[in-house]
């Protein structure tokens, strides 16, 4: 996949799981790129690559560690 596709396909995941109403976040992320647990840092780049272009938002502003981070769709 190429980055936008990554990016496109993290958002529509966003999205989908915002309307369950669940925040994603890196093992949620890792889980829909079918990524292992070593592949952690794959799922932050893409997390931060999709924060980035501005189609995903924190979910909770007073979380500080980007381990506990989840996120939501930017329009939320």
């Amino acid at each position: 996949m190429t980055k936008q596709e990554k990016i496109s396909a993290c958002y529509q995941h966003a999205c989908l799981m915002y309307e369950d109403g669940i925040s994603i976040n890196n093992q949620s992320v890792r889980e829909r790129f079918e990524l292992n647990k070593n592949d952690s840092s794959v799922a932050s780049r893409i997390i931060s690559d999709t924060l980035e272009a501005g189609y995903i938002k924190p979910a909770d502003l007073e979380t500080q560690s980007k381990k506990y981070m989840t996120y939501i769709p930017y329009y939320a």
